[in-house]
């Protein structure tokens, strides 16, 4: 896809930085395509900043597992291979289902009205079928349980896994919208066992969560 043109000038400060999470977010949201190749060239030139920044960050997106870069050849976006929700999803259902059992004795009242107020959101992003702003909601729904959880350890290992799932659940919002609504009904009832202090229930319902979507996501990337 065209790299878009009308990008404010990064500032100065961690140019780097700010390339990296522009690149992440293009990769993740299909602005740039799996197996796309990409010129460092042509990337500083859009985002208006120096091949260095450009190239520091793809050694990093590299690292992260979201570019290819071979020696004397064209680097390029990864491929989505329609396995890799089985390598992503498992651990990340774990690790989120660590989340709200660890939530459950440390969430405040506000924290449990906001995570309502955001479940009512992702229900009516997709009753107007916005595929973007219901991953959105979710992801902040998410993010809340996570700070109410508290556990930075955590949170280190769910943050690249995280960026890796948005990349197939882009294309699984796109294509499977209304098989979604399942999620708010299961996050109403992880909002339930919050309030009602059941860590075993908050637990298993969020596992669920993650895990269930996971055949028809790697189906949808099949069939696309």
């Amino acid at each position: 896809m065209p790299i878009p043109r009308n990008l404010d000038r990064l500032p100065r400060l961690s140019v780097r930085d700010k390339v990296l999470v522009q690149l992440q977010q293009w990769i993740i949201d299909g602005t740039l395509q799996p197996e796309e190749k990409l010129n460092d060239v042509e990337l500083a030139d859009a985002l208006q900043v120096s091949r260095t920044p450009i190239r520091e960050a793809l050694q990093i997106l590299e690292l992260q597992g979201f570019v290819e870069l071979i020696p004397g050849k064209a680097t390029r976006v990864t491929p989505i291979d329609s396995h890799d929700v089985f390598k992503i999803y498992p651990p990340l259902a774990l690790l989120e289902a660590l989340n709200a059992q660890d939530a459950t004795s440390r969430i405040r009242p506000d924290i449990i009205e906001e995570l309502k107020h955001v479940n009512r959101g992702l229900r009516q992003a997709l009753d107007q079928r916005n595929s973007w702003q219901a991953l959105e909601w979710d992801r902040q729904f998410h993010a809340l349980i996570a700070e109410a959880a508290d556990n930075p350890y955590v949170t280190s290992f769910t943050t690249l896994l995280h960026m890796h799932a948005s990349r197939l659940k882009y294309r699984f919002f796109q294509h499977l919208v209304l098989p979604a609504y399942t999620s708010v009904d299961e996050h109403t009832l992880i909002i339930q066992a919050l309030e009602d202090k059941n860590a075993e229930m908050a637990s298993a319902i969020m596992k669920k969560n993650w895990l269930r979507p996971m055949e028809e996501l790697a189906k949808s990337l099949v069939t696309t």
